[in-house]
C-alpha cells in the first residue's frame, strides 16, 4: 500500500509586516496605496509621501528592476522602506516566472510577491502558483495571485498586453486561495493601463462575490487604478480592498517633468521627486489611509 503524502509544511505569517498592514486597513476599512517605482525618485517619493501623510505604504517593483539592475533596487527600496518612520513594505509586483520569484524571495529584500501565471492554463497556474507560494512561505513572504486576468498591460510587465481578460468568479477565487495564498487580485473590469473609450466599468456586484466566498481568508487587491476618483476608492474599499496599486498617476506627472526640459539633472530628479510625491498624497486622501500609520 502507498505510503500516504506526508502533510504540507504551514508557515505562519500572521506577523509579516505587509500581512499585518492589510489586516489593519480591512479592520479599518481603509485601502493601502502599492505605488509602482522604477527608480530612486518614486521610491523617495513613496517614503516622503507617507512620512508626510503618516500613512502606511507599499513599494512595488517589477521584474524588469531584476534584469534592469540586478538587486541593486531592490535592495535600496528594502532599505528605505526600513527606515522609514511609518510602515512601508516592498512588494514585486507580477512576477511571470519561477526564476523570478526565486530570485526575489532569495534576496531578503522583499516582504511579498505576486504570482502571476496567468500566461500557462489553469491547471499549470495552480500548480505552479502552489509551489512558489511554498518556497515563498518558506521565507517568510507573502504571497498574491490574480485569479481570471485582468486586460491590458503596464510598462515593465511582459506578456499581459495580449492576454484576452477572464472575470474572477467565486468558484475560481476559491480554487486560488486553495492554493495558500495570501492576496487575491480579481478582474471585475479593471484593467491595466489605461481605460481607453472604454472608460471605467467596474462590476462591483462580482467583487462584493469574490469577497463573501474568500474575504475572511485572503486580503483583497485592486488592480488597473488608471483614472479612479476618490468616488470608485471609496466603493471599492467598501467592498473589501485592502490593497490599491498606482502607477500611471505619479509616473506621468515624472514623465512630464523629463519632457519639460530646461533643468539640469539634479534640478529634474528633485521635481520629479516632488510631483509624485504629490500625486501619492493625493491618493492616500482618496483611500483614506491618512493618519493611519
Amino acid at each position: 500500500m502507498a505510503e500516504p503524502e506526508a502533510e504540507k509544511p504551514k508557515f505562519d505569517l500572521s506577523h509579516n509586516k505587509a500581512n499585518v498592514m492589510l489586516r489593519k486597513a480591512a479592520e479599518g476599512k481603509y485601502g493601502i496605496a502599492g505605488v509602482c517605482v522604477y527608480n530612486l525618485e518614486g521610491i523617495l517619493a513613496t517614503v516622503r509621501a507617507a512620512t508626510a501623510k503618516r500613512s502606511p505604504a507599499m513599494l512595488l517593483l517589477f521584474p524588469w528592476a531584476q534584469t534592469y539592475s540586478g538587486a541593486l533596487l531592490a535592495q535600496a527600496a528594502a532599505a528605505a522602506a526600513r527606515a522609514a518612520p511609518v510602515p512601508i513594505t516592498l512588494h514585486l509586483d507580477h512576477a511571470q516566472s519561477a526564476a523570478a520569484v526565486h530570485a526575489a524571495a532569495d534576496t531578503a529584500c522583499y516582504d511579498s510577491i505576486m504570482l502571476d501565471m496567468s500566461h500557462y492554463d489553469k491547471a499549470e497556474n495552480l500548480a505552479r502558483t502552489a509551489d512558489l507560494v511554498r518556497y515563498c512561505h518558506a521565507r517568510g513572504i507573502a504571497c498574491e495571485a490574480e485569479p481570471g486576468r485582468i486586460m491590458g498591460g503596464e510598462d515593465g510587465v511582459a506578456d499581459t498586453v495580449d492576454l484576452e481578460a477572464v472575470m474572477t468568479s467565486a468558484a475560481e477565487a476559491r480554487r486560488f486561495v486553495d492554493t495558500g495564498i495570501d492576496w487575491l487580485a480579481p478582474a471585475f473590469g479593471n484593467v491595466h493601463g489605461s481605460y481607453g473609450r472604454r472608460g471605467i466599468r467596474l462590476e462591483y456586484e462580482r467583487l462584493r462575490a469574490v469577497r463573501e466566498a474568500v474575504g475572511g481568508e485572503v486580503r483583497l487587491v485592486l488592480h488597473g487604478t488608471d483614472g479612479f476618483d476618490g468616488g470608485i476608492y471609496k466603493e471599492c474599499v467598501e467592498a473589501g480592498i485592502t490593497k490599491v496599486n498606482i502607477n500611471g498617476v505619479l509616473n506621468r506627472r515624472y514623465l512630464e517633468v523629463q519632457r519639460e526640459g530646461g533643468l539640469g539633472v539634479s534640478e529634474t530628479m528633485e521635481r520629479g521627486t516632488r510631483v509624485m510625491q504629490e500625486a501619492i498624497e493625493e491618493c492616500m486622501d482618496m483611500l483614506g489611509s491618512t493618519g493611519k500609520a
